[in-house]
């Protein structure tokens, strides 16, 4: 039987123990299911557990990196017979670590995130990793205490620059809750008969290409790239893509997408090409699921782009 997980995510005094709070003070969410609630760090804030609409609901502090393992979750969520659980994460840890330490049972059903916009931009100054490794796995973010009049147009940018598919909400200092619906049209006309992708929109194309595949499914796209080439792959089998630049210049990676291309031969590794190819969207054991292949059609000798790194802007 799985287990769902909740998960609330952000720096101290972000409003995640006051959300946590009344949402368990809601009937319609919590009716008496055994619910455990990790706590990673402590803030000023403290659960009042009478007002809770149910009362099959226990709270355990998990204060220290070593105590966050497999192990301890899984004993922790049988101590109680858990039904689901609730997470109210430290914004100071790496969301990944928490994931790759959760019993196989347990399933994320839902990741919150929460920040104080009086605080936001310096944190998103100051330590931009954490920052982006919370927008990058959250389904929602809440930007609270916002002082009315308040231009949210560089929280969207910030926001949108890494995840394209979080929901924005912001809450204004007198609980008004009003959802962003700024559109963001992509740089690039993906109904064109050849998507063409400039090199400055690499990274914009291969972030919307990975998070929504199906709709890139059939279609056929031009961009620069930089190949990658292995005696270990597959036949007549390549990687194709550019470095990018997720947050800081600590957090360059090469993103490459598997290509397959006859004379692979001609292709060096770490030479530039223009690329025309369509994409299928199968399984690849180099990526050990679905995932897009670009069945490449023409490539072409190129320059490096004037810098070689792609950036979300």
């Amino acid at each position: 039987m799985s287990i769902p997980v909740y998960v609330f995510t952000g720096f101290l005094e972000s409003g995640k123990t006051t959300f946590i709070q009344d949402t368990l003070e809601d009937k319609r969410f919590n009716s008496g299911e055994r619910t455990l609630v990790l706590v990673f760090e402590e803030g000023e804030e403290e659960y009042d557990s009478s007002k809770f609409s149910g009362k099959n609901v226990k709270i355990c502090g998990i204060d220290s990196e070593e105590d966050l393992n497999e192990k301890n979750l899984q004993n922790l969520a049988e101590s109680f017979n858990s039904e689901r659980v609730i997470v109210e994460y430290n914004g100071m840890w790496m969301i990944q670590d928490f994931y790759d330490n959760m019993p196989e049972d347990w399933v994320p059903y839902q990741n919150m995130l929460f920040f104080d916009t009086n605080t936001f931009l310096t944190y998103n100054a100051n330590m931009r990793s954490l920052v982006v490794d919370k927008l990058s796995d959250c389904d929602v973010v809440v930007f609270n205490r916002i002082p009315q009049g308040f231009d949210t147009m560089e929280l969207h940018k910030i926001v949108r620059g890494i995840s394209r598919r979080a929901n924005i909400l912001y809450e204004y200092a007198d609980g008004t809750l009003i959802p962003d619906e700024i559109e963001d049209p992509l740089p690039f006309d993906i109904e064109a008969p050849v998507i063409n992708i400039e090199d400055r929109d690499f990274a914009l194309f291969y972030r919307d290409l990975t998070e929504d595949m199906k709709k890139y499914k059939g279609k056929t796209v031009r961009f620069k790239a930089m190949a990658a080439t292995d005696p270990k792959f597959p036949e007549n089998t390549c990687a194709l893509g550019r470095h990018i630049m997720t947050c800081c210049a600590d957090d360059i990676q090469y993103c490459g997408l598997v290509s397959k291309i006859k004379g692979i031969d001609g292709i060096q590794n770490e030479g530039w090409y223009i690329v025309t190819a369509e994409i299928d969207i199968r399984f690849s054991r180099l990526y050990a699921k679905k995932g897009p292949i670009f069945d490449v059609k023409n490539a072409v000798p190129a320059e490096a782009p004037e810098d070689p790194v792609a950036t979300f802007y």
